[in-house]
């Protein structure tokens, strides 16, 4: 069976054989199993290596002066969390898991020779690189512009859309094990302001929780809460390509 990561880079790029084999072993020979509220690697540090999400949920944050924490994005599985992090002195801010999580790690010597030498690897990585700034461009909408309804429910059709993508969702439900105190650090929002749009949104049957399980009844509907543009996620191609695994996930959906 295919790697989390292969998964998610074939939204963008097809790989050979060759390819294949080689992201499937870099993505198994060095995996660590996290506890929840772990982190893999602080503001600070310095790695030689990258992560990537096997299973799982981590996400990218920062503490500030007065305690406060702010979640920059969500890492599901198949996601890299720091892909050029090992040209850097350290991180600037921290990477953690928000659940029991395998990570698997690969040494920068070696996504140095993929970058120059695999052409359909770096333009994967590449890719995922404009996907992650994408990410954070709609974070900082969230908080100028978005209000406090269109903000939760943009986050949440993000997250399902996803994992729909690389094919972790079923019957429109997925796992997403936060709590409200992380869905307020992601959204500038307070706790109680997130219970009361996710309380909205389950009235108008938009979501059902059931503990760590989410399910989507009605994606269109949600999408129109949301006021949602996909663009920023650049899956044009695996949409442009109907026939394929990822384009026949996300018929629809963007």
């Amino acid at each position: 069976m295919d790697s989390p990561l292969i998964k998610k880079m074939e939204q963008f790029t097809a790989f050979d054989r060759e390819d294949r084999e080689l992201l499937n072993r870099l993505t198994t020979e060095r995996q660590r199993e996290y506890g929840a509220r772990e982190d893999i690697i602080r503001e600070g540090e310095h790695s030689p290596d990258i992560h990537v999400v096997i299973t799982g949920l981590a996400c990218r944050y920062k503490h500030l002066e007065d305690g406060a924490c702010q979640i920059m994005g969500f890492l599901v599985p198949g996601d890299p969390c720091d892909s050029e992090i090992f040209i850097l002195n350290e991180m600037d801010h921290t990477i953690g898991t928000l659940t029991p999580s395998i990570i698997a790690s690969i040494s920068g010597e070696i996504m140095k020779d993929l970058l120059l030498n695999r052409p359909s690897i770096a333009l994967a990585f590449w890719w995922n690189t404009l996907q992650d700034e994408g990410v954070l461009r709609e974070r900082i909408i969230d908080e100028g512009r978005r209000d406090a309804y269109s903000r939760v429910a943009f986050l949440i059709y993000e997250i399902f859309l996803r994992m729909r993508a690389f094919g972790v969702i079923e019957d429109q439900k997925f796992d997403f094990p936060v709590t409200q105190t992380d869905l307020a650090d992601a959204t500038g929002l307070t706790p109680v302001h997130i219970s009361r749009m996710l309380s909205r949104l389950r009235k108008q049957n938009l979501i059902l929780i059931d503990g760590k399980s989410w399910t989507v009844p009605d994606p269109a509907g949600l999408r129109a809460a949301a006021r949602f543009e996909g663009n920023y996620l650049h899956l044009d191609r695996a949409k442009d390509e109907p026939d394929s695994e990822a384009g026949k996930r996300l018929k629809g959906l963007l």
